[in-house]
């Protein structure tokens, strides 16, 4: 069994994600890592080289800045994705974290499947860090499974924003890939501010506490080992949203799913595949 990681990046360095961190915490569970770097000269080409490690293999592109609505993300996923050439194409965006716990439930479930061609994709439960790294965001709002895996034998693309792969039928159809959880966990340190991250965030927003309090709760687990030395762990505080802050109608819908939720116990949201059988 072969296993390709693949990411792009742009600005990295510039933006302050941990991508290093990112491409190290998933270094073990691959045999070639592709990644897509855009044309700026920020010095995040320098970085990956510096990394030393003889899995990465780096291709530059352009950037189309005439695209709308992140299209050119799911353009630049695309170009990653067509250079890998495993048996299994695995997708770490530059601000997601694997955690150590989960390389082996990962290799056995990537083993498990791969002879299996019910099951075109692999998908991950995710833990997304809103404000601090202490502080969890859980709402509809916020996807809670995403494929992060795909089988590389198929005709899959990443439409869009990069967000998600889908499987081409034929020149006028696709739809959601056929998947299986894999056990796993992916950590999004996306949201994390900037003042709270010794290297700058990902996101520094200075509207970061405009959200709505309730879909935060604290982080009771353990942050993957490549992210010790980033984050300040001394912060123990759950993120303060602002109490002044008026919800949008958005946020009214999603405050009213996550009270369904929790008086049934069934999670709402989209999901971006299906689940194999």
């Amino acid at each position: 069994m072969k296993v390709s990681c693949f990411t792009f990046l742009n600005e990295a360095v510039k933006r302050g994600y941990p991508f290093r961190e990112s491409i190290r915490s998933a270094l073990p569970v691959c045999d070639e890592f592709v990644v897509v770097v855009g044309p700026a000269e920020d010095g995040t080409v320098e970085a990956l080289r510096e990394l030393n490690e003889p899995k990465i293999s780096i291709y530059r592109s352009m950037w189309n800045p005439n695209f709308r609505n992140w299209y050119v993300y799911g353009q630049q996923a695309n170009i990653a994705l067509f250079n890998c050439t495993g048996d299994w194409a695995f997708y770490i965006q530059g601000d997601e974290i694997l955690h150590e716990k989960d390389y082996d439930v990962l290799r056995v479930s990537m083993q498990k499947h791969l002879d299996n061609p019910e099951v075109e994709a692999l998908a991950f439960d995710y833990v997304h860090f809103y404000g601090n790294h202490n502080t969890q965001a859980w709402s509809p709002r916020w996807y809670r499974q995403e494929v992060r895996i795909v089988r590389n034998n198929l005709r899959v693309i990443f439409p869009n924003d990069a967000q998600y792969p889908i499987l081409l039928l034929n020149n006028k159809r696709s739809r959601y890939l056929k998947a299986a959880m894999c056990g796993a966990s992916m950590y999004h340190y996306g949201w994390v501010q900037s003042e709270f991250l010794t290297s700058g965030g990902c996101h520094p927003a200075p509207n970061c506490d405009q959200t709505d309090p309730t879909t935060l709760i604290p982080f009771t687990g353990t942050h993957p080992r490549a992210m010790h030395d980033l984050l300040k762990l001394e912060i123990t505080e759950l993120f303060a949203a602002d109490p002044s802050y008026k919800l949008t109608l958005r946020e009214y819908k999603h405050r009213i799913a996550l009270y369904i939720e929790r008086l049934t116990g069934r999670t709402i949201g989209k999901k971006h595949f299906t689940l194999a059988e």
